[in-house]
């Protein structure tokens, strides 16, 4: 008698996650490309004025960005690098107040597009100095030489 033995395999019960972890580094690196790109600041036009520049040594200010579609972003610091947290008119009062609270002596600022209108501008000077900014000021690009 030939007794042959039926070929029979164990089944596998574990998973390749080989090809998994490649994708995923793909996706990583690909992430770290273009994330840079993604991170661009507020375009802002700004109004030309011959004015003193913001001291680099003062701690980073409190500073409230006007785009001219009306849009409001929150940020500290003057870096045009950073968008900042995009709020209401609503909402700003809540915000500032959080950040005035723990920073009452933080410089508050306003970057404004200069085709807004004038009436916008004040409306959040004013919700700032509801929620404690002791002054606003007003930040501008220098006037063209020549």
């Amino acid at each position: 008698m030939n007794s042959q033995r039926p070929n029979r395999r164990k089944p596998m019960s574990d998973i390749n996650v080989v090809p998994y972890i490649d994708v995923m580094l793909v996706l990583l690196v690909i992430f770290m490309v273009t994330a840079p790109i993604l991170t661009q600041g507020v375009q802002v036009d700004l109004p030309k004025a011959p004015s003193e520049p913001v001291s680099e040594h003062q701690e980073d200010p409190f500073v409230v960005t006007m785009r001219q579609d009306g849009a409001l972003f929150v940020n500290l610091g003057v870096r045009k690098s950073t968008e900042g947290t995009r709020v209401t008119i609503f909402s700003l009062e809540e915000q500032a107040a959080k950040i005035l609270g723990t920073r009452p002596d933080a410089p508050v600022y306003v970057r404004a597009d200069h085709r807004l209108d004038y009436g916008q501008v004040v409306r959040v000077m004013t919700v700032l100095q509801k929620a404690g900014a002791k002054s606003v000021g007003l930040i501008t690009d220098p006037p063209d030489v020549g």
